[in-house]
């Protein structure tokens, strides 16, 4: 059921929402990388299974960001396909590096660690209020400028 602008209702778009949320931390969980001893091992390359996750994830994404815009004529849930309007610039190497910095000291990462709080694993909790702050201090400094 379709409303009059042509897009799903936002039960549907939420329903599907929650669907890929769920879909997308149960991957993160059976891959193990909401535990950050897994996350540091990789990093610190004792363990490279990690590869193999992240390698099936780019390479999925590869292929649907491909041909879904040639296979269908719009988006299943409204909109339209368009390109990404990213640029990269001073402003994503210095966030890029602060965010691998704090990956790296404490093997978290937003998605893993949601995840994981799902899954029980509650030391993460301290790590998702550091991710709470640091979104918090970029949007004071973001609405100053």
């Amino acid at each position: 059921m379709k409303s009059e602008t042509g897009a799903p209702p936002v039960l549907v778009r939420g329903a599907a929402a929650l669907a890929g949320g769920i879909l997308f931390g149960l991957g993160l969980c059976v891959s193990r990388m909401v535990r950050p001893e897994i996350v540091l091992d990789f990093l610190h390359l004792r363990d490279l299974g990690l590869l193999l996750v992240l390698g099936g994830a780019t390479g999925v994404s590869l292929v649907v960001f491909q041909l879904a815009p040639r296979a269908l004529k719009a988006p299943l849930l409204g909109g339209r396909f368009e390109p990404h309007p990213g640029r990269l610039g001073a402003e994503t190497v210095v966030g890029a590096a602060i965010f691998g910095a704090g990956w790296g000291l404490c093997g978290v990462c937003p998605g893993p660690a949601l995840a994981g709080l799902g899954a029980g694993l509650w030391p993460l909790g301290w790590a998702v209020l550091g991710l709470a702050a640091g979104a918090w201090l970029h949007g004071l400094y973001a609405s100053r400028r």
